[in-house]
């Protein structure tokens, strides 16, 4: 796999090559990754794979007309090939307006913060394939289960590289550990499943196999034998296992492109109160070892730490160039690549404050409610704010959880339910959004 260096230099080179072509602007991205894993199953190794990939994408502009392209052929004839259909594509394109590089004025030029995204250690097949088996072993060996869909166990190394006719040129690397285990409790038509999971930069930050194969058993042994639950309006805890969902479809709303093409529900609420008092939202792209820190945003703007939400209103729209321009604000630096084409726009390291009272502390008072620890289904509407998700979880009966509840829905509208939120203090920072127990007051239940 390429390093940093080469990831950069063939990025330089590719636009030169664009530039001779006849493109007024470009930049480059060439990213490059490498993974092995491990899986086993019942005891039995069942799967051991490894994947390399390298990719150079291009995106040219001719005026205020552009065009994307991609290879995974790093050849001199390749890059000529490259650049040449390109710019041709994008003499042919419409006019963008709000299209075009982040300007030098703005680009940073570092010196950017050690994240720490580098493990020198590399596990190998082996020690992978003995984590999995003992991820497995121990959600075996939970009383109840009784049968697996296996333990995994992976890691990869991975290379981004920026360069553009701005001035922009720089590069980052990366690692990441994972285990996880998914196993079935009880039989026949009775039968539920349930996993854990965890991932990490450096292996040292990970859960041990044995508490993620223990959690991913007692999960499943948890769900057994599910009751209903009644219809009608209820106090509705989201587990941290799920709460990330609610806080990702707030940032979503945050989007600026999303404000510009008007799909947002908080369009036009930049000024108002749309979170409970007292909830904080942070960001921190320098997070060490964060799972998406990063030292330059998708267009080689400065990232930096700040509050998204405070005293119950978003401080401002997220945005890419494109969107700053046609919003006529300042870029925020969150501009992310995934491969060809324009940058689009996405957070990195996100949590948010953990409040004062435990879990069961914040469903002490409830009569009658239910904690969700498992979401399906996609039925938010973005630009409306109306929300309703398939769910499971366990009966609240007067403060206690009172076993456990599947196939049932839970609906309400974003905008009600970030007023009312109520923030429990389990947070853990393991996730790239992190967030803690929450709850909402009446939410619609209806019972499978």
């Amino acid at each position: 796999m390429i390093d940093c260096n080469t990831a950069q230099d063939r990025c330089a080179q590719l636009l030169a090559v664009a530039k001779r072509h006849g493109a007024s602007d470009a930049e480059a991205v060439a990213m490059a990754s490498s993974s092995e894993g491990v899986s086993v199953r019942l005891g039995k190794l069942e799967d051991v794979e490894r994947s390399e990939s390298e990719e150079i994408a291009l995106r040219v502009f001719v005026g205020q007309r552009s065009a994307s392209i991609s290879t995974s052929d790093f050849s001199a004839a390749a890059f000529e090939e490259m650049a040449d259909r390109a710019v041709a594509m994008a003499q042919a394109a419409p006019v963008d307006i709000y299209a075009g590089l982040a300007p030098e004025e703005l680009l940073t030029k570092g010196p950017f913060p050690d994240l720490d995204l580098v493990d020198a250690g590399e596990p190998g097949p082996a020690n992978l394939r003995g984590a999995a088996a003992a991820c497995e072993d121990a959600a075996r060996g939970v009383a109840g289960v009784t049968n697996s869909e296996g333990g995994s166990a992976s890691f990869g190394r991975s290379v981004a590289a920026l360069v553009t006719s701005a001035g922009f040129a720089q590069a980052y690397s990366a690692t990441s550990h994972s285990l996880s285990a998914s196993v079935i409790a009880g039989e026949g038509g009775a039968m539920q499943r349930d996993y854990a999971y965890r991932t990490a930069r450096h292996s040292d930050d990970l859960l041990s196999p044995a508490e993620i194969g223990k959690l991913a058993g007692s999960r499943a042994v948890a769900r057994l034998n599910p009751g209903a639950l009644a219809n009608g309006p209820k106090p509705v805890l989201f587990d941290s296992r799920v709460s990330a969902s609610l806080i990702g479809h707030l940032i979503g709303a945050m989007s600026g492109s999303a404000i510009a093409r008007r799909t947002s529900f908080l369009l036009d609420r930049l000024d108002q109160t749309i979170v409970a008092h007292g909830v904080r939202l942070i960001e921190n792209p320098h997070l060490p070892r964060g799972l998406r820190s990063r030292p330059f945003d998708g267009e080689g703007l400065a990232t930096a730490p700040r509050v998204l939400v405070e005293g119950g209103k978003v401080t401002g729209w997220l945005t890419n160039m494109a969107a700053a321009r046609q919003l006529g604000i300042a870029p925020t630096g969150h501009a992310a690549r995934s491969g060809s084409g324009a940058p689009g726009i996405s957070v990195s390291n996100v949590h948010l404050e953990a409040g004062t009272a435990t879990p069961a502390e914040l469903m002490a008072d409830i009569a009658d409610g239910v904690l969700v620890t498992e979401l399906s289904g996609q039925g938010v509407n973005a630009v409306t704010g109306d929300y309703s998700r398939g769910a499971a979880g366990f009966r609240i009966v007067n403060g206690e959880l009172a076993g456990p509840v599947a196939e049932f829905t839970i609906a309400g509208n974003l905008l009600a339910m970030l007023s009312a939120l109520q923030v429990a203090s389990d947070l853990e920072m393991h996730h790239a959004i992190n967030v803690p127990t929450l709850r909402v007051d009446g939410m619609v239940v209806a019972g499978g």
